[in-house]
Formats: structure tokens, C-alpha cells, sequence
């Protein structure tokens, strides 16, 4: 299904500023943002499979906790729109 919205310039601004932070399409970003709304996506749950997701190196270095965090948030992401 297909839906289009207006958007003020400034919201539309934000939307692809943080859709291209996390690597993502602004379609994705908006459908992402919908499921949590309407209570289809819990974001504890992801939250805790991001946490309990096997360790991963980038490169040669590791980052702190809170980095991969959020890289392996992208991650399930960017996966999870793919597939």
C-alpha cells in the first residue's frame, strides 16, 4: 500500500536527517516510527536483543559499551528492512 503525507519542511528536514544517521530509507524510518505508535513493535524488546546479540569487532578496534549498542541497533535495522 502506498500513502502519501505533507510533511512541514523543517519535520521533513529531521525525518532524513536521522533516517540517513541510522542508515536507513525515510519510508523505513516512517514505517518503523508507525509500528511503535500503534503498539505493533515494542522498542524494549529490540532494545534487548540488541543487548543480548552476540559481541562483534569493527575493524580493528571495539567501541564502549553504549557504541556498540547503537551499531548493533543499526544493525538488526538494517537487516531487519532488507529481509
Amino acid at each position: 500500500m502506498s500513502l502519501s503525507v505533507r510533511l512541514d519542511p523543517v519535520l521533513e528536514a529531521r525525518l532524513e536527517q536521522e533516517a540517513r544517521r541510522l542508515g536507513i530509507t525515510k519510508s523505513e524510518f516512517v514505517k518503523d516510527a508507525l509500528e511503535r505508535a500503534l503498539g505493533v513493535k515494542n522498542p524494549y524488546q529490540l532494545l534487548r536483543q540488541v543487548r543480548h546479540a552476540p559481541d562483534y569487532e569493527v575493524g580493528e578496534a571495539t567501541g564502549t559499551l553504549s557504541e556498540d549498542t547503537g551499531e548493533k541497533l543499526k544493525a538488526l535495522l538494517r537487516a531487519k528492512h532488507s529481509g
